[in-house]
């Protein structure tokens, strides 16, 4: 597991707020630099090269991570939000 892992740091956070971006636009630069973080944390845990990630393989690792919060605790699972 990883331990205080951020997907998105407070300094990049304030760099898109300063871009020249709809706050809709804000949003998804957000979405996607938290998104590739997330990808590379699952390809590690994969083993696999981000690119050869599939669907298939991200769904399945979401349920995985899912079940571990469910079932040992947020603070043992990647993602840390409430259900």
């Amino acid at each position: 597991m990883i331990d205080n892992q951020q997907f998105l740091t407070p300094e990049e956070s304030l760099e898109v707020e300063k871009a020249l971006l709809t706050s809709s636009e804000k949003f998804l630069t957000r979405l996607t630099i938290s998104s590739l973080r997330l990808l590379q944390v699952i390809a590690q845990d994969l083993n696999i090269s981000i690119n050869d990630l599939t669907s298939e393989q991200i769904i399945i690792w979401m349920e995985k991570d899912s079940k571990t919060r469910k079932e040992q605790g947020k603070d043992q699972a990647v993602l840390k939000w409430e259900n």
